[in-house]
């Protein structure tokens, strides 16, 4: 779940750096909601997509997933 303040706050640089306005009619506490749930629906996708890609589509390649994790050097 996203962090709506975080948003609201990224919102605010990016209307204010593309000089863009909220509508009057638009409360912006919805609009940064609204942009949430658009952004985790979207999210949740990806994640979906990657996992399939990461897993090898239910068949993963133990060797190749271990060569992604990071190991501790001590």
């Amino acid at each position: 779940m996203l962090d709506r303040q975080v948003v609201e706050e990224f919102l605010d640089g990016e209307f204010e750096d593309r000089e863009l306005e909220i509508p009057g009619d638009i409360p912006k506490d919805a609009l940064v909601e609204a942009f949430c749930q658009y952004t985790e629906d979207d999210y949740y996708e990806w994640l979906k997509d990657n996992l399939k890609s990461f897993f090898n589509h239910g068949n993963p390649d133990w060797d190749w997933i271990r060569e992604k994790i990071p190991t501790r050097e001590q």
